[in-house]
C-alpha cells in the first residue's frame, strides 16, 4: 500500500514523516518525529539535507494530500488482489452463459475494481513524487545555502501578500510578459490585476490551493496556454469564454461538478482535459462550437452521457471516457471521422451497448471497451479498417464468441465483416422476394381490374338495352 522507497524516495520519506495525515497540531505545522541520531537519519538525507526543513515538509504535505486519500482508502478496501485472482475474476465476468450468481458477480466486479483502482495509485504515486522533486528543487535554488524556519503566521502572511506575485505583476507594467509559471506555490488567490497582463501566452497555476479564478482572466485575450490542475476549484468563472485563442486547457484533478456553457466559445481549444472532477454532464452546444478539438479527456467523472453535438467535433482525434458512468453513445458519434484513439474502459454495469455508426470511424486506431456489460459489438464494427489496437476483456461477449475474441483484432474485424456481409446478403434477398412477389401481385391486381372494368361495361350496355325507357328498333316490333 506504501510506495516502495527505492522507486519513490521522497514520497516515501515524506509519507514516513507524516504516517497519520492527520488535523495540524496547535503549535506546529510539521509532525515532529522522534529525535534520531546522525547515524541513524535516513540515506536520502545525506543526498536532499533540505528535507529536513520543518518548512518544506509542509509544503510537501500539501502537495501529496491526494496521495494520504487514496491510500486511506485503499488501506480499507483491502490489498490489492493477486493476478491470478484478477484474471479468474475476469474470465468468469466474460462467460456467455449464467453460471454464476448475482452474488458472486458482483464479488468478481469488486476484485476488477479493487485493481484497477490499484493501477490508477500508482499512477498518482508517480505523479506525487514527480511534484515533490519539483518542489525540493524550487526550494533548493530559491532559498541558497538553506531554508529558513518559519512560524504558522509567518507563513501565512508570506502566502496572503506572496512576494513573487506581486514581483510578476510589477514585472509586467516594465516589459511585456508572454510565460508565466507559479505551479507549486501554495497560491490561495489570483490577484484580479493578472487580467491586466495582456501580452500573456502561457499561464500555469497547477498543483496550488486555488478555490477560485477571478473574472479578470477575461482580460488575457492572447492566451494559448491555461493549466489549472489540481486545485480545489468547484468551478469556473463564466468569464472564460472570452479566451478566444486559448488552444490547451487543463483543469484536471479539481473539484468540478459543471462546466459553464460559455466554454463553448473558447473555439481555437486544440486539447481539453477535464478529468479527475465531478462532472455529470458535458454542455448540450460543446460540439457545435469546439471543432477545432482534437484532444479531449473526460476520464474520472461522473459522465451519464454525451451531448448529441459531439458527432461535430469534426478534428477530434483522441478521446478518454473511462471510469465514468457512461451508458451508451449517441448516433451522432459515428460521424467523429478524424477519430484515432478511444477509450471507453470501466464503465462497468453502465455501458451495455455501442450504436450502429460506431462502424463509420473508419480512421480509429486504438480502442478500448474492457470492464463494461457489452454483450455485442455493433454489426458494421468490421468496418473499423484501420483499428490495430483493441482491448474487450471483462465484457460478457456473445458476438463475437469467446474463441474469436481469443484471436485478436484481425480476426474480431474479419468475423464481424462476413456477420455484416451474411447480413447484406439476406437483406438483399429479401428485398428481391418482395419485389418479386410485388411484381405477381401487381399482375394479378391489374388483370383483376380489367376483368371487373369489362363486367361492368357489358351489365351497363345490357342493363340499357333492357330497360323499358330504351329506344327499340321498329323492325323488331314490327316482327314481333
Amino acid at each position: 500500500m506504501d510506495p516502495n522507497p527505492k522507486s519513490f524516495p521522497i514520497l516515501s520519506y515524506v509519507l514516513t514523516r507524516f504516517p497519520s495525515f492527520g488535523p495540524k497540531s496547535p503549535t506546529s505545522d510539521v509532525e515532529q518525529p522522534p529525535p534520531t541520531s546522525p547515524s541513524s537519519q535516513p540515506p536520502i538525507l545525506s543526498q536532499m539535507p533540505h528535507l529536513s526543513d520543518p518548512k518544506l515538509l509542509a509544503s510537501m504535505k500539501r502537495a501529496i494530500s491526494d496521495v494520504s486519500q487514496t491510500r486511506a482508502v485503499l488501506r480499507t478496501l483491502g490489498p490489492r488482489p493477486d493476478h491470478e485472482s484478477v484474471d479468474t475474476a475476469k474470465q468468469k465476468l466474460s462467460e456467455t452463459e449464467c453460471t454464476i450468481s448475482e452474488k458472486e458477480r458482483s464479488l468478481f466486479k469488486t476484485i476488477v475494481q479493487l485493481e484497477m483502482m490499484h493501477e490508477a495509485y500508482e499512477k498518482l504515486l508517480k505523479d506525487a513524487e514527480k511534484r515533490l522533486v519539483e518542489i525540493y528543487e524550487n526550494a533548493k535554488s530559491g532559498k541558497g545555502k538553506g531554508v529558513v524556519v518559519e512560524t504558522v503566521e509567518e507563513e501565512e502572511e508570506e502566502e496572503a501578500m506572496n512576494e513573487e506575485v506581486v514581483a510578476i505583476l510589477h514585472r509586467s507594467k516594465e516589459a511585456e510578459l508572454d510565460k508565466i509559471d507559479l505551479s507549486n506555490r501554495r497560491l490561495r488567490f489570483l490577484p484580479e490585476a493578472f487580467g491586466k497582463i495582456r501580452g500573456l501566452k502561457v499561464l500555469n497555476l497547477s498543483t496550488n490551493q486555488l478555490q477560485m479564478i477571478p473574472d479578470s482572466i477575461a482580460g488575457l485575450e492572447n492566451l494559448e496556454e491555461l493549466n489549472l490542475a489540481s486545485n480545489p476549484l468547484e468551478a469556473l468563472p463564466d468569464s472564460i469564454g472570452f479566451l478566444q485563442n486559448l488552444k490547451i486547457l487543463d483543469v484536471s484533478s479539481n473539484k468540478l461538478e459543471t462546466l459553464p456553457d460559455t466554454i463553448c466559445h473558447c473555439r481555437s481549444l486544440v486539447e481539453l482535459n477535464v478529468s479527475f472532477n465531478r462532472l455529470t454532464y458535458l454542455p448540450t452546444n460543446i460540439g457545435h462550437e469546439m471543432v477545432n478539438l482534437e484532444r479531449l479527456f473526460i476520464q474520472l467523472n461522473k459522465l451519464r452521457s454525451l451531448p448529441t453535438s459531439i458527432g461535430e467535433m469534426k478534428s477530434l482525434r483522441q478521446m478518454d471516457a473511462h471510469f465514468n458512468e457512461i451508458n451508451g453513445l449517441p448516433q451522432t458519434f459515428g460521424k467523429l471521422k478524424s477519430l484515432e484513439s478511444l477509450n471507453l474502459s470501466n464503465n462497468f454495469s453502465d455501458l451495455t451497448e455501442l450504436p450502429d455508426t460506431f462502424g463509420d470511424l473508419t480512421n480509429l486506431k486504438e480502442l478500448d471497451l474492457s470492464n463494461n456489460q457489452l454483450h455485442a459489438l455493433p454489426e458494421t464494427f468490421g468496418r473499423l479498417e484501420n483499428l490495430t489496437k483493441l482491448r474487450l476483456d471483462a465484457n460478457p461477449l456473445v458476438v463475437p464468441p469467446p474463441e474469436v475474441v481469443k484471436e485478436g483484432v484481425e480476426a474480431i474485424k474479419r468475423h464481424m465483416s462476413k456477420r455484416w456481409l451474411d447480413i447484406l446478403v439476406e437483406a438483399e434477398r429479401k428485398s428481391m422476394h418482395e419485389r418479386q412477389e410485388e411484381g405477381e401481385n401487381g399482375w394479378l391486381t391489374r388483370s383483376t381490374s380489367w376483368l371487373k372494368n369489362y363486367a361492368t361495361d357489358v351489365s351497363e350496355t345490357l342493363t340499357e338495352y333492357l330497360s323499358p325507357k330504351a329506344s327499340r328498333d321498329p323492325y323488331l316490333d314490327q316482327q314481333l
